[in-house]
């Protein structure tokens, strides 16, 4: 619905004197829109937690001034504290399996060692029992099986080098996996650390030290301590008329005295089927309020501002386009075309004049 404006439209009240009859006449009308809301923080966010632990610090209350980064809440978790142990250990351990003096490929270099022993002790075993046996003094059954020997044991230096490099590899990849681990459990435990993400304040604080919190819990509402936005919702009936940057004039009970002015910043599109209205943010310009979460606003939406209009005051209209007029004596009802109006005026396009005279509807 359209109302008058607190301030520019005081005067209007003031001659809304209850009189039998009245004449159009040009006034100053401004036309606006009525709007209910509430004013929030911008960047406003929930803190949840990442982690399953004990809340062990709340370093933050209600109404506190935070900073980017900074430390709100500590979690204790000893679940995580053992996986980043267990983690650690065997990253340890993986690395000293690749080192230098590691156990594991020592004992397979060892193998690699004997195997190669062994190839050349059988190639010399076999080159001389072919030179015996082309001068026939052997015979070729032990020269068969030299050969056979001579082939086993290069075969098994070949499976002891591929078992040596693949223990290797997979020793490397277990390096790469636990160090992915370890990172990856050092990063759980930085969330038992919950910091801000911006530069605000505290809106409200769940949690209390001892208990136990559980990944996406929420532990505070933060958001920006300086940048305000109200929140209004508007009739479906009045929404085809909000537009980006008009003005708004708000007003709170907690500042009865305080006029607000903002310019709307944001139109949505999407009905609220609860209470038929849609939303409208608005962006304070110049002084706004302390910054209380959820602060009660009303506010009007100015549509027009209109300098030197005809008006006749809304209490004479019947209906929603007529008027009662004195017409050589005789009371007449007779239609006018109207304009803009708010909640005392209506704007006179066309059907009345300044000569008109209007009557009351319950004078008839």
């Amino acid at each position: 619905m359209k109302i008058s404006l607190y301030l520019i439209l005081l005067f209007a009240t003031a001659c809304q004197q209850r009189t039998d009859s009245t004449s159009p006449a040009y006034r100053e009308l401004t036309e606006a829109v009525y709007a209910s809301g509430n004013v929030y923080p911008r960047n406003e966010y929930t803190v949840t937690a990442d982690a399953t632990g004990i809340l062990q610090q709340r370093l933050v209350n209600e109404g506190d001034s935070i900073r980017k980064n900074q430390l709100l809440f500590v979690l204790e978790s000893a679940t995580e504290d053992a996986r980043r142990q267990a983690a650690a250990n065997a990253y340890r351990q993986a690395q000293v399996n690749l080192g230098a003096n590691s156990p594991v490929l020592a004992e397979l270099e060892a193998q690699v060692r004997n195997a190669r022993i062994r190839v050349a002790n059988d190639s010399v075993n076999y080159t001389r029992f072919r030179e015996l046996h082309n001068q026939n003094a052997t015979s070729k059954a032990e020269l068969e099986r030299a050969e056979l020997n001579y082939t086993v044991s290069r075969n098994n230096l070949r499976a002891q080098l591929n078992t040596f490099q693949r223990s290797r590899d997979q020793i490397r990849l277990e390096v790469a996996n636990n160090r992915s681990q370890l990172v990856s459990t050092e990063v759980a435990g930085q969330n038992t650390r919950v910091r801000s993400f911006v530069n605000g304040k505290v809106y409200e604080v769940y949690k209390e030290p001892g208990e136990i919190v559980k990944p996406g819990e929420q532990l505070a509402l933060v958001g920006s301590g300086s940048r305000l936005y109200a929140q209004l919702a508007v009739d479906e009936s009045d929404f085809g008329r909000m537009r980006v940057g008009q003005e708004v004039v708000l007003k709170a009970d907690v500042y009865p005295d305080k006029v607000f002015r903002a310019r709307v910043s944001k139109v949505y599109p999407k009905l609220n089927r609860t209470d038929q209205s849609f939303r409208v943010d608005a962006e304070f310009a110049g002084e706004q309020p302390a910054s209380y979460y959820g602060l009660t606003v009303e506010a009007n939406i100015i549509i027009s501002q209109n300098k030197h209009v005809l008006t006749i005051p809304k209490t004479y209209v019947t209906g929603s386009d007529s008027v009662w007029v004195e017409q050589d004596g005789k009371k007449q009802k007779v239609k006018f075309r109207k304009g803009a109006e708010n909640f005392d005026l209506v704007e006179v396009k066309s059907g009345l004049t300044e000569k008109s005279k209007i009557m009351m509807n319950d004078e008839l």
